[in-house]
Protein backbone atom coordinates (compact mmCIF):
# COMPACT_ATOMS: atom_id res chain seq x y z
CA UNK A 1 0.00 0.00 0.00
CA UNK A 2 1.04 3.53 -1.00
CA UNK A 3 2.42 5.83 1.64
CA UNK A 4 -0.09 9.05 2.36
CA UNK A 5 3.13 11.85 2.05
CA UNK A 6 2.22 14.09 -0.39
CA UNK A 7 5.97 16.06 0.60
CA UNK A 8 4.16 18.57 2.89
CA UNK A 9 6.05 17.38 5.64
CA UNK A 10 5.49 19.79 8.57
CA UNK A 11 3.60 19.11 11.92
CA UNK A 12 1.49 21.18 13.50
CA UNK A 13 2.13 22.68 16.57
CA UNK A 14 -1.44 22.10 18.32
CA UNK A 15 -2.38 18.82 16.16
CA UNK A 16 0.61 17.14 16.78
CA UNK A 17 -0.35 15.88 12.82
CA UNK A 18 1.09 16.38 9.46
CA UNK A 19 0.00 19.22 7.83
CA UNK A 20 0.10 17.42 4.42
CA UNK A 21 -1.09 13.42 5.02
CA UNK A 22 -2.52 13.98 8.68
CA UNK A 23 -0.53 11.43 10.02
CA UNK A 24 1.58 10.87 13.76
CA UNK A 25 4.89 10.86 13.72
CA UNK A 26 4.16 7.72 15.12
CA UNK A 27 2.39 6.71 12.18
CA UNK A 28 5.01 8.18 9.94
CA UNK A 29 8.39 6.40 11.26
CA UNK A 30 6.38 3.02 11.58
CA UNK A 31 4.89 3.32 7.89
CA UNK A 32 7.44 0.92 6.38
CA UNK A 33 7.20 -1.77 9.05
CA UNK A 34 3.21 -1.80 9.55
CA UNK A 35 0.72 -4.31 8.40
CA UNK A 36 -1.31 -4.08 5.46
CA UNK A 37 -3.92 -3.99 8.17
CA UNK A 38 -2.78 -1.57 10.10
CA UNK A 39 -2.19 0.93 7.20
CA UNK A 40 -5.50 0.65 6.64
CA UNK A 41 -6.55 1.46 10.30
CA UNK A 42 -4.09 4.64 9.55
CA UNK A 43 -5.65 5.72 6.45
CA UNK A 44 -9.30 5.41 8.05
CA UNK A 45 -7.86 7.58 11.33
CA UNK A 46 -6.68 9.98 8.06
CA UNK A 47 -10.14 10.21 6.65
CA UNK A 48 -11.64 10.92 10.26
CA UNK A 49 -9.08 13.36 10.77
CA UNK A 50 -9.59 15.15 7.56
CA UNK A 51 -13.47 15.64 8.21
CA UNK A 52 -12.55 17.22 11.72
CA UNK A 53 -10.67 19.71 10.35
CA UNK A 54 -11.42 22.32 7.25
CA UNK A 55 -8.85 21.11 4.76
CA UNK A 56 -8.25 24.84 3.45
CA UNK A 57 -8.17 26.50 7.48
CA UNK A 58 -5.43 27.72 8.15
CA UNK A 59 -3.38 24.71 9.98
CA UNK A 60 -4.31 22.25 7.93
CA UNK A 61 -2.89 22.40 3.94
CA UNK A 62 -5.16 18.48 2.88
CA UNK A 63 -7.01 18.87 -0.51
CA UNK A 64 -7.09 22.10 -0.29
CA UNK A 65 -7.29 23.06 -4.23
CA UNK A 66 -6.61 27.11 -3.30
Amino acid sequence: MASPCINVCRMGDVSGLCLGCFRTLDEISGWNLATEDDKSAIFAAINRRRAEHDPCGEEFRGDCDR
